[in-house]
Formats: C-alpha cells, structure tokens, sequence
C-alpha cells in the first residue's frame, strides 16, 4: 500500500507487559498521539507475574490480569492510544512460545494495520527475557514482509545517549523531545496504581514528580539501512 500526504500517519508498538509503554517510551507515545498519529499498542502478556501487588499488597494471581489489564487501558487513555491488544501469552513465557506462530501473528499485525512506524524491544538489549523475545519476533516479522515502515527499538532511561558504548553511533539513534508531554506519562504512571504505588516520587505533588522524569526519550534504529531526516523524529 502506498501512502499520500494526506493519510493518517500510523505506529505500532509492540511490547511485553502492561506499562512498558507508559514507563519507557510514554512521552513519545503521547507527544505523536497529540498529532494526531493513530497508535496500537499490543502487549504480549497480561503482566499476572509481576512481583509488585499493590502496597500494601490487594492483588494476587488470580486478580493481577484483571487488574492490569484495567489500568494498562486507564493508562492508554491519558497518553491518546486508541487500540489496545493481546496476544494473551503467559507472564514470563513469551521466550517459550511457539516462534514460528510468533512471528506469524506479529506479521499479520504488520500487513493489516500497515504502520508507518514500528516500536519494540531489542532483543539483546530488552532487559528481561519477555523483552528481548518479543522484539526478536517482531524484528523477524519485519524482515519477513518486507514492510517499508521505520522499525525502532525502545530504550531505557538515558542509556542510548552515549550509544558507544553498546556498539552503535550517534546516527543509530533518534532522541525525541517530550517535554510537553510529560503531565500525559506522569498520569500514566499513576494508571499503573499497582505497580508504583511502591515508588514515592510517582505520588508526589505533580510539580515534583515531573521533575523526576527525562526530558527525551531514545530509540535505536531497527533498520539502518533506511535513510533518517532528522534524529528527532521517528517518522
């Protein structure tokens, strides 16, 4: 499908668990939504492992889905994500799923929603196995359709700010201003009830909290080969 000018620009994010979208790379969700980019978030798991169950601690196994499930779509509202999915993979078992289907199902998502963007873990560099297993899948999905949209891995905190040290350059790397746009991740934290309610400075008076949080966010090109404009900007 080619695009005009006057389509409505598309991104896809594809994930692990509930929050990751809200604590990694919520301020440029939000920052695109605002402009009117369409987004559609998957995540791969319903998070019911996670190890924070409130505090003092209300949930537990059989009441974690549910609940996250809640506040992950209470946390798509204040960053402007219209579609949210499942791919309704066990907590900590992603790495374990069959790959082939995987891939399939990334795949399809890829050839129906026709994105321009493509957001997801590396897989080397995701941090938990969930991570790094889906971004292998969707980085493969990629590669196997062919598809023309930009793929970018997301990145913790600051880290890919000096990208030397993990290999890369400068030019691998977008960095994107989210100064507005940090009351929307802010909020989305605090969606995340269960898993900050531990984390003093989330529930501080705004004024302080926003201060806690970076001022960019960084992203590392999944495929070098295609041409970037500006390193400011993911489209």
């Amino acid at each position: 499908m080619n695009r005009t000018d006057t389509d409505t620009r598309k991104i896809l994010a594809i994930l692990a668990h509930p929050d990751d979208e809200s604590f990694i790379c919520g301020g440029t969700l939000a920052k695109y939504a605002s402009e009117g980019v369409e987004i559609t978030l998957v995540s791969a798991t319903r998070g019911e492992m996670g190890r924070r169950m409130g505090n003092p601690p209300y949930l537990n196994r059989e009441s974690m889905p549910a609940a996250r499930e809640l506040e992950l779509r209470q946390a798509c509202m204040c960053l402007g994500i219209r579609e949210l999915l499942f791919f309704d993979i066990r907590d900590k078992t992603v790495e374990f799923a069959d790959e082939e289907n995987l891939i399939a199902r990334v795949a399809a998502l890829i050839h129906d929603i026709d994105p321009d963007v493509v957001l997801t873990f590396h897989e080397k560099l995701g941090g938990h196995p969930d991570h790094c297993a889906i971004g292998k899948a969707t980085t493969a999905a990629m590669r196997r359709t062919g598809h023309r949209s930009k793929l970018y891995f997301i990145t913790f905190g600051d880290a890919m700010k000096h990208p030397a040290r993990f290999g890369y350059t400068r030019k691998d790397v977008i960095q994107v201003d989210v100064r507005d746009h940090l009351e929307a991740k802010l909020a989305a934290f605090r969606a995340h009830r269960c898993q900050t309610e531990i984390d003093e400075w989330v529930w501080l008076p705004d004024k302080e909290a926003l201060l806690k949080l970076s001022q960019h966010e960084y992203f590392l090109k999944g495929n070098t080969e295609t041409p970037t404009q500006d390193l400011h900007d993911l489209f």
